[in-house]
């Protein structure tokens, strides 16, 4: 690739911000030059006309460029079945999940909803997502060719459920660790691929199907671990049902070896301070998934004091259950259960949280979330002026802190003015 220059506003973190007058956790450059060469960033600095001659310039002034956003959990396959009306948790797999996953055994189905899935991605200027796939290889198999096609940095992996699911829908634990096993052989590594071991959850997998992600866990260090945890009360107390030696929900991970910095657990809403204190010692990851979490009644993240317990956290959509795949919604929606947290959201920590922290959450900032020198050339450029209303507030808006509210608040995939992966443009 010919070396490749964008211009435009740009800002990337470096440190987490502290505050919204904590200049020093961000870089910013009024008017800034990325240099992109063989899809990685080279430079960033202000722009130099003389030192620029002859390059390739796309000038995205006055427009807003960062680092692409990072979505640590959402499921591909249930794309199809967003926005689909359920009381709860349990009632909503039950009556639209299970039925909509079984639909990849048929052929071609999970190629076609992957190119919409990696479509919408790109629209909404997220460059990296960790997904769960069905429970059928083949819906993995189509979810990372269409990543390598796309030449994107995601993550996922098939789910391991060998009960409490319908019979079309489960594996067994022998055939889980056997298909995954193939999957991280043929895929962990390859384009710029990674794999994560996925026992659904505790409820649909047995004792066998604990060990045998256990297996993979060690067999694999270097892959991802993506599971569910404490959503909802249901859950928890059925969960004690399946496990009952088990000390609480996070024990059954725990007892099983699940837990390690590389493990993502998803939603972790309702925890005592024993299992904050196992996730804090072990480096496991707390998600935050603010649009499904109000969507199914489940409850309101305590991200000050998973914080305050050193609990590692990361933010993410989790659609189908989520009810957008923009992490502009999804930080809007974050915001307002802090709010009746009685905990504060500034919109520089919102920002970091969807770029250099999630990046962080995932050991990847080297890579992704970062705009230094050598990181992979994964950007967004937001318009704050996209709508009628944004342009209109943003004409009061007197500083950087208030236009990446204004984008968190009102923005949506309007905002996404451009998108580049590996330097390359991908969003016309």
């Amino acid at each position: 690739m010919s070396r490749r220059v964008v211009r435009g506003r740009v800002l990337s973190f470096v440190l987490e911000p502290q505050g919204v007058d904590d200049v020093a956790s961000y870089r910013y450059y009024e008017d800034g030059a990325i240099s992109i060469e063989d899809g990685r960033i080279i430079s960033v600095e202000e722009f130099d006309p003389a030192g620029l001659a002859g390059l390739d310039v796309i000038d995205h002034r006055p427009n807003l460029i960062l680092p692409g956003f990072i979505d640590t959990h959402l499921h591909y396959v249930q794309m199809q079945m967003i926005a689909s009306y359920a009381g709860d948790l349990l009632e909503w797999l039950n009556t639209y999940t299970f039925v909509e996953e079984q639909k990849f055994a048929q052929q071609g189905h999970a190629a076609s909803v992957a190119a919409l899935f990696f479509d919408e991605l790109i629209r909404q200027g997220t460059t990296t997502a960790v997904a769960y796939c069905s429970v059928h290889a083949q819906s993995a198999e189509a979810y990372f060719a269409e990543a390598e096609r796309r030449n994107m940095l995601m993550i996922g992996g098939k789910v391991m459920m060998d009960r409490n699911a319908p019979e079309a829908l489960c594996d067994t634990a022998q055939s889980s660790y056997d298909e995954t096993k193939s999957l991280i052989a043929r895929w962990h590594g390859k384009a710029r691929s990674l794999y994560a071991i996925s026992p659904r959850f505790a409820l649909t997998s047995t004792s066998e199907q604990m060990e045998a992600a256990q297996a993979l866990v060690a067999e694999h260090p270097d892959c991802y671990l993506q599971t569910h945890l404490s959503e909802n009360n249901a859950e928890i107390e059925y969960a004690a049902e399946l496990y009952p030696t088990a000390r609480d929900y996070t024990g059954i991970y725990e007892d099983y070896g699940l837990l390690g910095r590389k493990s993502l657990m998803g939603h972790a809403i309702h925890l005592s301070s024993r299992e904050r204190s196992v996730l804090a010692e072990t480096g496991a990851v707390a998600v935050f998934c603010p649009t499904s979490n109000l969507f199914l009644g489940s409850g309101l993240f305590d991200r000050d004091g998973l914080r305050a317990a050193g609990v590692r956290t990361a933010v993410a959509t989790d659609t189908g259950g989520g009810t957008s795949f923009s992490m502009l919604r999804t930080l809007d929606e974050g915001y307002k259960v802090l709010q009746l947290r009685g905990q504060r959201l500034d919109p520089l920590s919102s920002f970091y949280m969807a770029t250099l922290g999630n990046a962080r959450a995932l050991s990847l900032e080297d890579r992704i979330g970062t705009l230094e020198p050598g990181s992979d050339a994964d950007l967004v450029v937001l318009d704050a002026t996209a709508t009628p209303v944004m342009a209109s507030r943003m004409q009061t808006a007197q500083s950087l802190v208030e236009e990446l509210f204004v984008l968190q608040t009102l923005g949506d995939d309007r905002s996404v003015s451009a998108v580049y992966v590996a330097g390359d443009p991908v969003k016309s």
